[in-house]
């Protein structure tokens, strides 16, 4: 994967706040040919001593016919903290109640491992939350290591994948606390969110959910597949949604719907964990 480079804005970022890094204009990467050139500055002369911060560096690596199609985003707002239900089930959540003009990017499972992913989140500069699966990932858990180091924050979606509802309290810990103590041995960090497989769940998941140490769990408001997003309501992207895609085939173009289709709603992506207190 080459030289894991960690980025300022982000979900689980070191020292930083998610987004609070991201730049407001973006420095020129490249000529006329769309070939990577000379950073310049404000005024537009090279600025040949500067150091190219990550989201540049990660453009210029990209494909020309991608880095047009990368919208740029300004800082997040500082969060407005929800209030968690009290007693013994874990909160549920399809859109954070929030009139904060933003929107939350979480990808599920991680079965296609895209060698562009990580460019492109650098690239892109902004949070994003991870719920991932143990039985998509066993065989190569390393290639989302350099992603969460980038910012992605890793969350729990089973052991296996399977159909929650109706199942036994005893089997349902098993995939979602077995889930959670998997993700903490490679990750170094266990779980604190949940999405259930399929979005399915009853009672027992959301008091299982609990019980295993995890705070909240999550559907969605928007899904994406093969570079279209679908919409529950209306055609955008409302403020508080949480928009659903997959580590799936066609990653790249899935990642700038999503990207495009929250920058057109006049929204920011902005860090799921941080919303929950």
């Amino acid at each position: 994967m080459g030289t894991i480079l960690a980025i300022a804005a982000g979900c689980g970022s070191p020292g930083g706040s998610p987004s609070a890094g991201a730049p407001s204009a973006a420095p020129s990467v490249s000529g006329a040919s769309g070939t990577p050139g000379a950073v310049s500055g404000a005024s537009g002369a090279p600025s040949p001593s500067a150091e190219p911060d990550v989201r540049t560096v990660a453009l210029a690596a990209l494909p020309a016919n991608l880095r047009g199609r990368i919208p740029q985003f300004p800082p997040a707002p500082p969060a407005e903290k929800v209030t968690l239900p009290p007693g013994d089930a874990a909160a549920w959540f399809s859109r954070i109640p929030t009139t904060q003009k933003v929107a939350f990017i979480t990808i599920d499972d991680g079965w296609e491992k895209n060698p562009l992913a990580l460019k492109l989140f650098q690239a892109s500069n902004v949070p994003i939350t991870l719920f991932l699966e143990v039985n998509a990932i066993k065989d190569n858990p390393d290639y989302f290591k350099p992603l969460q180091a980038a910012g992605a924050t890793i969350e729990d979606h089973t052991i296996s994948h399977p159909n929650l509802k109706g199942k036994s309290y005893a089997f349902q810990r098993r995939e979602i606390c077995g889930g959670a103590d998997q993700l903490a041995q490679y990750y170094g960090r266990r779980p604190i969110f949940f999405r259930p497989p399929g979005g399915t769940h009853d009672a027992t998941t959301l008091r299982v959910v609990k019980d295993c140490g995890m705070k909240a769990a999550f559907y969605w408001k928007e899904t994406t597949d093969h570079g279209v997003v679908f919409y529950q309501e209306d055609k955008t992207v409302h403020p508080g949604d949480i928009i659903l895609m997959h580590f799936r085939p066609r990653f790249v173009d899935d990642y700038l719907a999503v990207l495009n289709a929250i920058h057109k709603a006049g929204l920011t992506p902005a860090c799921l964990e941080d919303y929950i207190p």
